[in-house]
């Protein structure tokens, strides 16, 4: 089983392998940085399911890193450590995305629970997003089962092949996050082999056609991983 991958970004140095250390032991896949400048960079090139964020960091303090992260994924949790307590910042936090907020010091035990409790709920959500079927993509909107992708504003409508369709919908299902590319040849072509890899990349070029109606909407190659499909502010 893959392992949850965390991306943490603590500017104590100990308190940031502290942090690693335990929940790596605890069977998760931790990326450690410094500052928020390093942490944002490492959330454009990686593929984490959750974020744990000091506050008061060097260079992007850990509110203005959600800020940014949120404009492109509204969905992954995002946890605060900070040590400040007043009512103001907590309410900061939340205002900016958070799924929970600690202040320092705490008990490694709670925040695990936390954790684990953040990942849950994530989990179901995401399990809802798998069962959807009609889509709001920037001016489109993507029909699964009729298998119609239609342009609201100039009341447009593309008929999709099934493949076609099914990749779009894994796109939209993953909208602002990395679809892996074995993940989506697995479940629609059933094999991840050279020649689906190349027929894919056919379907890509087609949907990216499609969709270039509407200049907010880009899929993007994400090297060595998959597509993204961006919905640009």
């Amino acid at each position: 089983m893959e392992k949850i991958k965390l991306l943490l970004v603590e500017d104590d140095p100990n308190l940031g392998m502290l942090l690693s250390e335990y929940l790596e032991v605890k069977g998760f896949n931790v990326t450690h940085r410094k500052d928020g400048e390093e942490g944002l960079k490492a959330y454009q090139e990686g593929d984490f399911d959750m974020c744990i964020f000091d506050v008061m960091m060097p260079k992007i303090d850990g509110f203005t890193l959600a800020e940014r992260i949120r404009k492109s994924d509204v969905d992954i949790p995002i946890f605060f450590l900070t040590a400040k307590s007043l009512k103001e910042d907590t309410l900061k936090g939340f205002e900016v995305g958070a799924d929970d907020y600690m202040t320092k010091p705490f008990s490694m035990e709670e925040l695990l629970a936390r954790i684990q409790a953040i990942l849950r709920r994530s989990k179901k959500a995401n399990n809802d997003k798998e069962k959807q079927t009609v889509f709001e993509v920037g001016k489109f909107v993507f029909d699964f089962n009729a298998q119609k992708l239609k342009n609201t504003e100039e009341d447009t409508e593309q008929r999709l092949t099934s493949k076609e369709a099914a990749l779009l919908r894994l796109l939209a299902i993953h909208k602002n996050e990395v679809m892996d590319r074995s993940e989506a040849l697995n479940k629609i072509w059933l094999d991840d082999n050279y020649f689906n890899s190349r027929s894919m990349d056919v379907y890509i070029t087609k949907l990216r056609k499609f969709l270039k109606a509407d200049e907010s909407l880009k899929i993007v190659n994400v090297h060595g991983q998959g597509f993204k499909l961006v919905e640009l502010n």
